[in-house]
């Protein structure tokens, strides 16, 4: 077989196998090329998925006749004018996405710059050229991609369902469209417009936040946290939602290079690794995130669809991200997702009983309206005795004025604040504690509405937050136990935690071998308080099978603290004074990510006055 040159449709054919997979691949390269172009309007029509057409309209610089047959030859590109592969200033620079589609479609090219008195059009067949005609139309471009893949039919039998790859196309608008808020962008099926976004005002930081918000939803602006942060040059900024604002995948993260849609092994693990100890595994923020790094810095050439790229300082590019990612998340404080209590609100279903009122005075209502649904039915002397309570008060007031308290209402709260203190802690935003339901849950009253807090969720952040400061602060104290504790567990585990002594006593936690399957627990972190030995040592020998066994504790630290808080919070089912209430409140509100436990859920969920009017059809 002798060797010999392939003819250049084939080359074209090949390249468009890497460049253009499917009508999304071809939406993305020349939307790109429009954004190369300086415009600040690009309009997309598809029709069948992609399949029969793809139009793009710009308003962007245009090209003259000479460029307009040169862009259609291979590796033909204006974006290299020093030939510079380092110094890559544009989102495309490699000159072979348009005669790759070219040559598996049937694709034209109508385009005019501001300067020429007619545009000018060129169609291209299968790879075949035709020629240059002279056209009327304003300064931009317009492409038309008719019948893709036409020209490799094997190609068509792997596209998916219309559907399917007009979603994919939208997704490509969709993360352009986040990184360039100053562009009005729109996306249509001639039908129905799927995307259409506005040029959005302001700086860049108030654009970004409208546009996500445009996009991601109205509720990730209301949850979002600024990131702006700047490390030897790499400068990251955008917006990263609250803990918990998540979703069950990472659909919702997207991130760019230099204004370039990339997705990166090495953002994501970033992420996962600032979200650690806020999250449950198979949970997900919400973040769009924008890394401006210097061109010679970061290689955007590694694949032709330029989806990957490599830094030359990985390590430092993995630790602004995470960095800055924390930080946000630390001024966060006790911040939880507004979704909170909107989702709680939704969990309420009118059930049971329901209030019948016929049409005369109020006060002639009697129990008698009352009337069961299905299985759940009025206990026998229910109604007697609740017509009893609400009857006018006799013999309630008292010579002096002053009220006495009912035989059938209950007494008052032991420690309740007077009105002038609540009055007081309302000003602080997690309010006053009221009371505590079923020993767990502590109910606080705000200016505008009410908090509900678990108390041993925003406990157990607490600890595990005082924890990782006193470690950081080389300042962890530790309680000698009386009578120290001996931990039987499997053989293989205890080697396993025993061979961590060293790193674990730095936390507060002393330990040694005792025998073959048994550990002795000789001091325990002070903070933890009484706490339940047994069941610590069980847990961290489980977490550390799961483990790298190369890493040392520290670099699973968020993990331990996490455990050991758990084992030494206040449990649910314990009863807490008003003073002890509110003083959880209060640190609470100083403390970081305490809007969320140590496995991602909310500590407290936030109910406004008119969301409660709502509940009982006050509004």
């Amino acid at each position: 077989m002798n060797l010999r040159r392939l003819p250049d449709n084939i080359v074209n054919q090949i390249a468009a196998g890497e460049v253009v997979e499917r009508p999304a691949s071809a939406v993305k390269e020349l939307v790109e090329n429009a954004i190369d172009a300086g415009a600040d309007r690009i309009d997309v029509v598809m029709r069948n998925g992609g399949r029969s057409l793809i139009s793009i309209t710009d308003n962007g610089k245009g090209m003259s006749s000479d460029e307009l047959k040169l862009c259609f030859e291979r590796h033909a590109t204006s974006k290299l004018p020093d030939e510079d592969l380092v110094n890559i200033q544009h989102l495309g620079f490699r000159g072979e996405a348009i005669p790759s589609i070219a040559s598996v479609s049937r694709m034209s090219i109508a385009t005019k710059t501001i300067d020429d008195e007619s545009g000018w059009r060129l169609t291209v067949e299968g790879g075949k050229h035709g020629e240059v005609e002279p056209i009327g139309l304003p300064a931009g471009t317009r492409v038309e991609v008719r019948d893709i893949f036409f020209a490799t039919p094997a190609r068509l039998k792997f596209l998916k369902s219309e559907r399917a790859e007009f979603g994919a196309a939208l997704d490509v608008m969709r993360r352009l469209a986040m990184a360039y808020p100053a562009i009005s962008f729109s996306l249509s099926d001639e039908k129905r417009t799927a995307l259409k976004v506005h040029a959005a005002q302001g700086d860049l930081f108030e654009a970004w936040l409208d546009r996500l918000g445009a996009i991601m939803g109205r509720e990730f602006s209301e949850n979002a946290l600024k990131i702006d942060a700047e490390r030897n040059g790499v400068v990251l900024s955008g917006y990263a939602g609250v803990p918990t604002f998540n979703r069950g995948n990472a659909a919702m993260q997207f991130m760019y290079v230099n204004g370039r849609p990339v997705k990166d092994k090495l953002f994501t693990g970033s992420v996962r690794a600032s979200y650690m100890d806020l999250l449950a595994r198979n949970r997900h923020p919400l973040l769009a995130l924008f890394l401006e790094v210097p061109a010679d810095q970061v290689d955007v050439n590694v694949h032709p669809a330029k989806a990957e790229v490599r830094f030359r300082d990985s390590g430092g590019v993995r630790g602004l991200i995470i960095g800055a990612l924390r930080n946000a998340l630390a001024e966060n404080g006790h911040r939880a997702s507004s979704t909170v209590g909107s989702q709680a609100l939704g969990a309420f279903e009118p059930q049971g009983m329901h209030f019948q009122m016929q049409s005369r005075p109020p006060q002639q209502v009697s129990m008698g309206n009352w009337s069961s649904v299905g299985s759940n039915s009025i206990p026998s002397g229910v109604a007697e005795d609740a017509t009893t309570y609400h009857a006018p008060l006799m013999g309630n007031t008292a010579v002096d004025g002053t009220m006495m308290m009912h035989p059938s209402a209950p007494p008052p709260m032991q420690g309740m604040a007077d009105a002038e203190t609540v009055r007081e802690l309302e000003q602080y935003p997690l309010g006053a504690a009221r009371g505590q339901l079923h020993e767990t849950y502590i109910v606080a009253q705000t200016q505008d509405g009410m908090i509900l807090v678990d108390q041993h969720a925003a406990h157990e952040r607490l600890v595990m937050e005082r924890m990782k400061k006193a470690f950081a602060e080389k300042s962890v104290s530790r309680q000698l136990l009386l009578l120290p504790d001996v931990v039987e567990i499997d053989e293989i585990a205890a080697e396993r935690v025993c061979a961590r002594a060293e790193e674990l006593a730095e936390m507060g936690l002393v330990i040694e071998p005792f025998g073959t399957g048994a550990i002795v627990v000789r001091e325990t972190p002070a903070m933890l308080g009484t706490c339940d030995v047994k069941g610590l040592i069980q847990d961290l020998a489980d977490d550390l099978s799961e483990f790298d066994t190369a890493l040392s504790l520290k670099d699973r630290m968020d993990d331990v603290f996490a455990t050991m808080a758990c084992h030494g919070s206040v449990r649910a089912g314990r009863r807490l004074t008003i003073d002890e209430m509110n003083a959880l409140l209060r640190e609470m509100e100083v403390t970081p990510h305490s809007g969320q436990c140590n496995h991602g859920r909310p500590t407290y969920v936030q109910l406004k006055l008119t969301d409660i009017e709502k509940l009982f059809g006050r509004r």
